[in-house]
């Protein structure tokens, strides 16, 4: 892996672990960015400081290192939070959309919850995940959405791996390259 951008003002601890969850995959462990305080801080910041002025109904994002940052960026912009879970997380009757979308290295499924006391129709959605990879999951996520006359306004993701996906309309603090 080589970091082509970095945006944070902290320094990077970031892991990785070659054939893994499979072989040929380079894993890519962000956590180390998540346990410093002082880097999770600035990563929530620069988020809420990029979307403070955007209006967004609902911050959107998968299982479960998505979650970690969704949530707590939902709660600065004192908005609602999204949790996309893995098929089979959630109650059948929970579930307002099932998906079944392709990874780098195998098949997934995920669901989308139901609102509470609203529909998805004609509201404004962020997706934020940890890393976007080939895009597959922000863009099932965004088509499920899309399907329920939702408005998916931007994505983001705290790293962007740009050679497997070319997506300049993705806003990263970092991005890196496979190597």
């Amino acid at each position: 892996m080589k970091i082509i951008r970095n945006s944070l003002e902290s320094e990077l601890n970031l892991r990785t672990e070659k054939d893994f969850p499979t072989k040929g995959i380079e894993f890519i462990d962000i956590n180390p960015l998540i346990i410093q305080k002082e880097v999770f801080n600035e990563i929530i910041n620069r988020f809420v400081e990029y979307l403070k002025d955007s209006k967004i109904d609902y911050i959107v994002a998968p299982e479960s290192r998505g979650f970690l940052f969704g949530s707590v960026i939902a709660r600065e912009l004192n908005i609602g939070f999204i949790p996309v879970r893995k098929k089979g997380k959630l109650p059948p009757t929970t579930v307002v959309k099932s998906f079944e979308y392709e990874k780098e290295y195998g098949k997934d499924y995920l669901e989308l919850p139901k609102l509470v006391n609203e529909e998805y129709k004609n509201k404004t959605f962020f997706i934020i995940d940890d890393i976007y990879a080939t895009g597959n999951t922000i863009r099932s996520i965004k088509n499920a959405i899309s399907e329920l006359k939702g408005k998916v306004i931007g994505v983001g993701a705290v790293l962007n791996i740009i050679e497997l996906n070319n997506d300049e309309n993705v806003f990263s603090l970092i991005e890196v390259n496979e190597e």
